[in-house]
């Protein structure tokens, strides 16, 4: 499925997951493993999950080093200390990939209230907030010397409902705002950004296969890639 024959394909460097524990950050978590990634730092609210991927990170890849760290990424002083830890841990951040979010209670706008809303808000786009924010700080640092592709790369992970909407009878409002705000959060902060080596885009899955797109993203083959919104749902929204 993935050529490792190919340079323009490999990785290298360290890689921060967040969501790391399952879904896509899990796999994302053994391709980078694959293709090239000297450090993994997974990040996700279920510690347990990360454990679990760790050993078998471990015992698959030995010579990847992977670091995992709890954290929830509505609370910004975990999220800080998680960036900041894994940080110091490696020495540098040189990829950053924020997914963590959840499709919240299904409801209409007009059934919508401040309790079913804000779950959806606070870690669909709050936390890829506080993602991206403690991130680019990391990589902003000026004592750091530009290391793979620049100062870094990020990669925020919206939906296919970041660039569309549902049939009315899903009732996915507040995912919806939040998916719909991930992509212009990413275009802002990638034309922010890119004058000091930081290189952002967004992915807008459907339920296709991901991890390689992503791989593509954040290797030397997306390397002109900027403030992009690379839809992977398999003719969706077509």
């Amino acid at each position: 499925m993935y050529d490792t024959t190919n340079p323009l394909c490999h990785v290298t460097g360290t890689a921060f997951i967040t969501a790391g524990g399952s879904g896509i950050g899990r796999s994302l978590a053994s391709v980078y493993a694959l293709n090239g990634i000297q450090g993994l730092a997974g990040a996700d609210v279920n510690f347990a999950d990360l454990e679990k991927v760790q050993a078998e990170l471990n015992k698959q890849y030995p010579k990847v080093r992977v670091e995992i760290f709890a954290m929830d990424v509505t609370k910004e002083a975990e999220t800080s200390t998680a960036v900041q830890s894994a940080a110091s841990k490696f020495g540098r951040i040189d990829i950053s990939i924020h997914g963590a979010g959840i499709t919240g209670l299904p409801a209409a706008t007009h059934e919508s209230s401040l309790e079913n809303w804000q779950p959806a808000i606070d870690i669909n786009l709050t936390g890829v907030m506080l993602c991206d924010g403690g991130m680019v700080r990391q990589m902003l640092t000026p004592e750091l010397r530009p290391g793979y592709e620049g100062r870094g790369i990020i990669l925020n992970i919206a939906s296919k409902l970041g660039v569309s909407a549902p049939d009315p009878s899903i009732g996915t409002a507040a995912y919806t705002a939040a998916k719909h705000a991930v992509v212009g959060l990413t275009k802002l902060d990638a034309k922010t950004y890119a004058p000091h080596g930081i290189r952002i885009n967004a992915t807008c899955p459907g339920y296709a296969e991901l991890a390689s797109a992503i791989l593509c993203l954040t290797s030397r083959m997306g390397s002109y890639m900027c403030a992009n919104t690379l839809v992977v749902d398999g003719g969706y929204t077509a």
